[in-house]
């Protein structure tokens, strides 16, 4: 599952990328002022937050193989981006609701569910823990053995 979850996360990361490149090359071909702020540095600006958003869903799909591939739950900072990629997913898709329809909303929530069931099913997966620890402390009462 956590294979699954990187694929998607590397396909939104070209993807938001890509859509923010995009809308940078069309912000700059129509040199409109929005507000009085110059065109081409809202171009550069559109373009420069898409590739560092791009870049922090891959570093979050890498993290998801990372999981997949060690198969042990995330720690430290890599359960912290995946947490925090959880949030923007819920936020986004919050967002898009509102904004662009239903059908984006649900992909968001899909991609939500995702990351969610990845920190869920990999947390504190311990092969060894099954097995009931050995009681050995002194105040336990030992059997005593018997002579025949």
């Amino acid at each position: 599952m956590a294979w699954i979850v990187a694929i998607v996360l590397f396909v939104e990361a070209f993807g938001i990328a890509a859509l923010n490149w995009f809308l940078g090359i069309v912000v700059g071909r129509q040199k409109m002022s929005l507000a009085g702020l110059d065109p081409d540095m809202m171009a550069v600006s559109s373009k420069v937050g898409g590739v560092l958003f791009g870049a922090y869903f891959a570093l979050c799909g890498v993290v998801a193989l990372l999981v997949a591939w060690r198969d042990r739950s995330p720690a430290g900072l890599g359960r912290i981006l995946l947490i925090s990629v959880a949030v923007v997913h819920a936020l986004l898709g919050a967002f898009v609701w509102g904004l662009v329809g239903v059908p984006a909303f649900l992909a968001m929530i899909v991609v939500l569910t995702l990351v969610v069931l990845l920190l869920m099913t990999y947390d504190k997966q311990n092969p060894t823990a099954t097995e009931p620890p050995e009681d050995t402390s002194p105040l336990t009462p030992q059997p005593t053995p018997t002579a025949p």
